[in-house]
């Protein structure tokens, strides 16, 4: 593998401009992750991806997209189907258990064939937030369900269906945000539930399937038991003592996004920090490319285990085989009727 920085990036509009291609030149990313901002027609999505192929030289290159369906959904119709939000394929699983994982898998072997004909390699799904009552609506209908097993139900059936379809899965947002009372794209949030608490619920879908999923995302959340000065992201004792041993996630392990208010600090204090306390990748979202050169500048090049856990997150990657779309989107339509796909 060529010497790649441990960052992910994103990009200003729908076209990649030469000052972005000179700052790919100079600091070798990683990936990329597109956005709404990024996305107006088929075609224009294939060349800008290609374009990024072409500026790295790399044909697996991870290009990443949040694409859960319901109220979070980059690619829309025309482009592509919108699908249901999680807590529906939760309320079917309610009534049904066989039919709600069946609804979870075609749903995410659909959403894989859908972004793999524009060139994507990777989503950043499934969410395996555990939402309590009083929390901030963030997460929401996001989330599978309040129960547990149906999270983990749930959320491993769609991490096999994105492989299935050739994508790299993120597990989102580790090791929990389903307690959080604000919204971290806005305001620090902090969570005073105590460890015994946490590790039975929040942390546990995410210890359940941490042998299954080859990537995680972290959370922006303060938990006080863990680290009551630092958000997750920041936090040596939360990444260190939770995520890697309670947890006993051993994957590849990127931020959330660093650009948003929960985190204190420059955006060059961000990813040192980032790093510092265990991350392997810091992601950067917003094309604003002062930030990006900051990011960039502070994200050392993957090396001994971050690289190791590149590896194999990256053989995720592959070439899907043929299915019967037309098939599979009738079933379902037959178990989610309501969902238009």
């Amino acid at each position: 593998m060529q010497n790649y920085r441990a960052f992910i990036t994103g990009l200003a509009g729908p076209r990649l401009n030469g000052e972005e291609k000179s700052f790919i030149a100079e600091y070798a990313p990683w990936g990329f992750v597109l956005f709404a901002r990024n996305i107006k027609t088929a075609a224009q999505i294939k060349t800008l991806i290609d374009d990024l192929r072409k500026a790295t030289g790399r044909q697996h290159l991870p290009v990443f997209i949040d694409q859960e369906g319901g109220r979070v959904q980059r690619l829309k119709p025309p482009l592509a189907p919108n699908y249901p939000a999680a807590a529906q394929i939760g309320a079917l699983y309610r009534q049904n258990r066989q039919q709600g994982l069946r609804a979870a898998w075609l749903k995410a072997r659909l959403i894989a064939l859908d972004l793999r004909r524009y060139g994507f390699t990777a989503d950043f799904m499934p969410l395996l937030d555990l939402p309590v009552a009083g929390s901030h609506q963030i997460i929401g209908d996001r989330a599978y369900d309040s129960r547990l097993e149906a999270v983990i139900a749930l959320g491993r059936e769609t991490a096999k269906a994105l492989r299935a379809g050739g994508l790299l899965a993120v597990m989102k947002h580790i090791p929990g945000h389903g307690r959080a009372a604000a919204d971290t794209h806005k305001e620090p949030a902090r969570v005073n539930t105590a460890k015994e608490v946490l590790q039975k619920t929040d942390f546990a879908p995410f210890a359940a399937l941490a042998a299954l999923l080859p990537a995680a995302m972290t959370a922006h959340i303060i938990y006080e038991a863990y680290d009551a000065g630092n958000a997750a992201t920041l936090s040596k004792a939360v990444i260190g003592q939770v995520i890697r041993r309670e947890i006993g996630f051993d994957g590849l392990l990127m931020s959330d996004d660093l650009s948003m208010q929960a985190l204190p600090g420059t955006l060059a204090e961000r990813a040192k920090g980032s790093f510092a306390a265990g991350c392997d990748i810091a992601l950067h979202c917003n094309g604003a490319m002062a930030e990006m050169q900051a990011v960039a500048a502070h994200s050392p090049y993957l090396a001994g285990q971050a690289l190791a856990r590149i590896e194999r997150a990256e053989s995720w990657i592959t070439a899907p085989a043929e299915i019967d779309e037309q098939a599979l989107r009738a079933e379902f339509a037959g178990l989610m009727p309501a969902a238009a796909v």
